[in-house]
């Protein structure tokens, strides 16, 4: 898996490619919340237009962000989900809870 992070204020665009699933989801994670922590950050927005395949490990993480940064009055936004990753975030009912666009 390849991520690239970039911070813009006290938001965070992540762009995670490849697969997000049980082998690489702790190392996203933390390094997601490395960065949330080193630049003070309240949004998240995590592009998915690179992320061919995602398991429960990954809707893991999305929930952990979200309710980490509600916490903080901030927001979790998902952008540009592939059609198979998609598929997988409402039926896991994440589209309920995390913006998608």
């Amino acid at each position: 898996m390849n991520i690239r992070m970039e911070a813009i204020g006290t938001t965070l665009v992540v762009k995670p490619e490849g697969e997000i699933d049980q082998s690489c989801a702790a190392e996203l994670r933390s390094d997601i919340d490395r960065e949330i922590h080193r630049c003070h950050i309240k949004n998240l927005i995590l592009d998915f237009g690179g992320v061919t395949f995602m398991d429960s490990s990954g809707i893991g993480l999305i929930i952990g962000r979200y309710k980490q940064l509600k916490a903080l009055g901030g927001k979790t936004i998902i952008i540009r989900p592939q059609p198979q990753v998609d598929k997988i975030l409402e039926l896991s009912g994440l589209k309920k809870l995390v913006e998608c666009g």
